[in-house]
């Protein structure tokens, strides 16, 4: 069993910058790749990006290109996004998953998400 715990989500202007945090603990949660996904109300829940165990490869979805960063520290049992130039359709409840890169990410375990809210 892995519980992941999300922080760093809140309200921003468009153009601005939010870091997210999520903290993994319980059975060697460095084995998985990590993953960020979001849901927007109305919407299904949808892939944002994943990173690899070892940290040597990362995904994005293409709306998230160039803008968000997904990171982890695997000696703290951290996964970070970084996202910048937040434009209002990025506002969605964000949630960390556990789990495997493919098809673009298969989840075993979630996080209870973190709110982010982008103003124009």
């Amino acid at each position: 069993q892995v519980r992941l715990v999300e922080s760093g989500g809140g309200l921003v202007q468009a153009g601005g910058s939010l870091r997210l945090s999520c903290a993994a603990s319980g059975r060697t949660p460095s084995i998985y790749a990590m993953g960020w996904f979001r849901q927007a109300p109305g919407k299904e829940r949808a892939f944002v990006a994943g990173i690899s165990w070892s940290g040597g490869g990362s995904y994005y979805t293409d709306s998230v290109k160039g803008r968000f960063t997904i990171s982890r520290d695997n000696a703290k049992n951290m996964v970070y996004l970084q996202m910048n130039s937040l434009k209002p359709e990025d506002t969605a409840v964000y949630y960390c998953a556990a789990g495997y890169l493919g098809n673009p990410f298969t989840a075993d375990y979630w996080g209870q998400g973190t709110q982010v809210t982008v103003s124009s």
